[in-house]
C-alpha cells in the first residue's frame, strides 16, 4: 500500500505547516505504521512540511522496512528519535513538531537538548484525526478481521456446555480466530458468566457454566493490523423471564443506536438514542459506559460515542455500537457490532455492518 501511505503523509503536511513547524517527528508506533506501513517496536518518522520523509528504525526491522516502505528514505539506528532530530537540524530544520500526547517528559528533554533545534511545538492528535476516516483498503482489512471473528464465534458456540469454564471458552475462541487466519486476538477475550456478567470487562476465570447462566462473550480478531470488536450474549438454558426482558431491551437499544449512526450525526446524540431507551426502562444506572468507539489500527480509537463526547460522524468511519445492562449479583447483557458509517441515499446506505454471526442474531436471544 505505498501509494496509500504516501497519500496519508500528504494529508498530514498541512497540519505541520499550520503549527509553524519545518517538519513533524512522528513517534507513536501506531501512527508510524499508519504513515509508512512499518510495524515495529522501535521506529519514528521525520515528515518535512515540504520534502522527502525519513523513516528511522533499528537493525531488527531494517529488512522489513526496505521491503514494506520502499518509498521512504531509511535510517538504520537504535536511538531513532534523537537521530531524526539531529538529521532535521543538519537539513536546516530548526522548528520541529512532536506528538505531545505520546512523548514523555524525559524524551522531550532529550529532544530539546539537540544542538541547533530551537523550537519544539506540539502538533496534537493530528495523525489520530486523519485515522478516523478510513480508506477502502483499511476497511477491507477491518472487514476481514470481522469475518474471521464471526466465523470463529460460530465455530465455538456448539461447544458451550455445562461445566465448561470461562477461561476454557475464551481459549477456544482465541484459537479458532488464529486458525481462521487472524494474526492474533485484537484484545483479551472476555467471557463473563452468571453474576460475572455484571462486570463489563470481567477477566475470564475458573467459574464453570451452569444451567440458567447468561454468558457474555466479547471477542475480536486482528488482521493486517486492524482490530475487530464484537459481543454476543447467550443463555445456557433454561432462560428466566428477566433475562429475556433485559436482552430484548439491550437488543432494541442497539438497533436504535445503529439506526442513528449516520453521517452528520453527533456522537453524543447517537449515544443518547440508545441510552434514553435503557433509562426509560428503569436501567439507566445499569449502563455506565459509552455506547461505542472507533476501531482500526487500535481497538479503541476516535470517535468516542458517549455522554458529552464531541464530534460528528462522517463517511467511512468504523465504529462499534455496544449498549449493555449490568445487574449486580445477577448478570448482564451486552450486544456489540462493528459497522462502517457510509455516505449514501437512505438509512440502509449509511451503514456497512461488518460483524455477523450465523448462530446468534442480535435481535433474538439464543438459548443453548
Amino acid at each position: 500500500m505505498p501509494e496509500s501511505h504516501a497519500l496519508r503523509r500528504d494529508r498530514l503536511r498541512p497540519a505541520v505547516t499550520a503549527v509553524g513547524a519545518d517538519a513533524a517527528l512522528i513517534t507513536s508506533l501506531v501512527n508510524v505504521r499508519y504513515l509508512t506501513g512499518l510495524a515495529s517496536s522501535n521506529a519514528a518518522l521525520l515528515l518535512p512540511a515540504d520534502g522527502p520523509p525519513v523513516l528511522a528504525t533499528d537493525s531488527r526491522y531494517a529488512l522489513a522496512a526496505q521491503r514494506d516502505c520502499a518509498d521512504v528514505q531509511l535510517l538504520t539506528v537504535r536511538a531513532v528519535e534523537t537521530a531524526l532530530a539531529e538529521l532535521a537540524v543538519a537539513r536546516g530544520m530548526s522548528r520541529l513538531a512532536f506528538e505531545a500526547q505520546e512523548v514523555t517528559v524525559a524524551r522531550h528533554e532529550a529532544l530539546a537538548a539537540t544542538e541547533g533545534l530551537f523550537v519544539l511545538v506540539p502538533i496534537g492528535p493530528a495523525v489520530e484525526e486523519l485515522r478516523v476516516t478510513k480508506d477502502e483498503e483499511e476497511i477491507a482489512l477491518l472487514a476481514r478481521a470481522c469475518a474471521i471473528t464471526g466465523a470463529a464465534f460460530d465455530h465455538v458456540v456448539p461447544a458451550i456446555r455445562t461445566g465448561m469454564t470461562e477461561r476454557e471458552l475464551a481459549v477456544l475462541i482465541e484459537r479458532a480466530m488464529v486458525d481462521a487466519g487472524a494474526e492474533k486476538p485484537a484484545f483479551d477475550t472476555i467471557v463473563a458468566s452468571g453474576p460475572n456478567g455484571a462486570i463489563p470487562h470481567h477477566a475470564p476465570g475458573a467459574r464453570r457454566f451452569g444451567a440458567g447462566d447468561m454468558i457474555t462473550i466479547d471477542c475480536g480478531a486482528r488482521y493486517g493490523g486492524y482490530h475487530a470488536d464484537m459481543t454476543r450474549t447467550v443463555v445456557l438454558g433454561p432462560a428466566a423471564d428477566w433475562q429475556r426482558e433485559v436482552y430484548a431491551l439491550v437488543a432494541a437499544a442497539q438497533r436504535a443506536g445503529i439506526d442513528a449512526a449516520v453521517p452528520g450525526a453527533a456522537a453524543a446524540d447517537v449515544d443518547a438514542v440508545a441510552r434514553d431507551m435503557i433509562k426509560a426502562a428503569g436501567h439507566g444506572e445499569h449502563f455506565g459506559h459509552g455506547l461505542g468507539h472507533g476501531v482500526g489500527l487500535e481497538i479503541h480509537e476516535a470517535p468516542q460515542l458517549g455522554v458529552g463526547k464531541p464530534g460528528t460522524l462522517g463517511d467511512r468511519v468504523p465504529i462499534t455500537v455496544e449498549p449493555g445492562v449490568y445487574l449486580p449479583s445477577m448478570g448482564g447483557v451486552r450486544i456489540e457490532d462493528t459497522l462502517v458509517v457510509r455516505s449514501g441515499a437512505g438509512p440502509a446506505a449509511s451503514r456497512q455492518l461488518l460483524t455477523t454471526t450465523k448462530t446468534v442474531t442480535p435481535g433474538e436471544l439464543l438459548v443453548l
